[in-house]
């Protein structure tokens, strides 16, 4: 993360980069899929060979289907940055590029038989090639999201599962007067959350189970963040002022192909959007600062491959990555995740 005032670069840009790296870490993507229900999309119980899922890397699941369920998904994902996308689309190197380690752990509880609460927290160490290393293992903003399915499956009549959750991030992530760069892993406001997820299963030819998801999620700051010296916006000692992170989003599909009941192929694509933060104080010089970072957008694909040992547990393993955008980092992130429901 480069520095706000560093004299060799303007403003803006330096804002941005800093922005974009908190974003990336603040809006944690995988999810459970521990919906294998009538209700969620997937075939009944009690037919002869029900498909297993895990869910993919990607695409959140909706409300559990059983009242007093609680499901348990540790992800761990290494991020290996390999260039950038500039703002016509256009790649470029990346120097120096931020790598990271982070386990996501995502916890489900069914209150009822169509609402579930969840809470995904995140803990990452990172570092950079000639900017140091996180101080140690940093907690991220913490969301935690309440989850209505509203209108349950009937696969014979083509109808999907549909759900909607609202919720909030808390700012628990460090961001403010930081001892080094790497810890910026937080926002520092806020955040409301809102999704909407359709979830249906198909059977194929040979018997073979096609499930499709698809979803949008809006995230939106509802205070704003206060700056004192170094923080996770890019800037340095001396700086006193305010950021209002901009709104951001993601819409995408998933389908996850039953090779058999344990085996299945899944693939994800999905599309972020990002608006730029809006910063203003003063900083160590007594000037005044007012600017907000570029927007940024990326096209994203992720592969993967599930299997599961019964209904309850299984395994994930996979990779994402970035193939379109604009002003933002290319980045290559394998990921393994473990599902299970109790």
């Amino acid at each position: 993360m480069r520095a706000l005032f560093a004299p060799v670069i303007c403003l803006p840009t330096a804002v941005f980069f800093g922005f974009c790296s908190l974003v990336l870490f603040t809006q944690p993507t995988q999810a459970a899929g521990t919906d294998n229900s009538t209700a969620g999309g997937s075939q009944a119980p009690g037919e002869s060979k029900p498909q297993w899922y895990t869910g993919s890397l990607i695409s959140p699941s909706g409300a559990m289907t059983q009242k007093g369920i609680l499901a348990w998904e540790p992800y761990m994902t290494y991020s290996q940055p390999v260039g950038y996308l500039n703002s016509n689309g256009s790649f470029g190197p990346q120097h120096p590029r931020q790598k990271a380690v982070t386990n996501f752990t995502l916890y489900k509880y069914s209150l009822t038989d169509s609402i579930s609460l969840q809470a995904t927290p995140a803990i990452s160490y990172r570092w950079e090639r000639g900017h140091g290393t996180s101080s140690g293992l940093k907690f991220a903003d913490l969301p935690i999201d309440l989850m209505w399915r509203y209108l349950d499956a009937d696969p014979k009549r083509y109808i999907p599962a549909l759900s909607i959750f609202a919720g909030m991030a808390f700012p628990t992530g460090d961001y403010d007067k930081l001892g080094r760069e790497q810890d910026g892993v937080g926002a520092g406001a806020y955040t409301f959350r809102l999704a909407l997820t359709e979830q249906s299963t198909y059977t194929l030819p040979g018997q073979h189970e096609l499930r499709l998801r698809m979803w949008s999620t809006l995230r939106r700051a509802v205070t704003t963040a206060h700056l004192h010296d170094t923080t996770s916006y890019g800037t340095t000692a001396g700086f006193r002022g305010r950021a209002q992170p901009g709104m951001y989003g993601q819409s995408g599909f998933s389908l996850e192909f039953g090779i058999n009941q344990k085996w299945v192929l899944a693939l994800d694509l999905a599309r972020d959007w990002s608006n730029g933060a809006h910063i203003h104080g003063t900083n160590a010089m007594g000037q005044k600062i007012n600017t907000i970072s570029s927007s940024s957008g990326d096209w994203q694909i992720a592969p993967a491959l599930e299997y599961n040992w019964s209904p309850r547990f299984g395994v994930i393993a996979g990779v994402s990555t970035y193939f379109a955008g604009h002003n933002t980092g290319f980045d290559i992130s394998p990921q393994i995740a473990f599902n299970s429901v109790f």
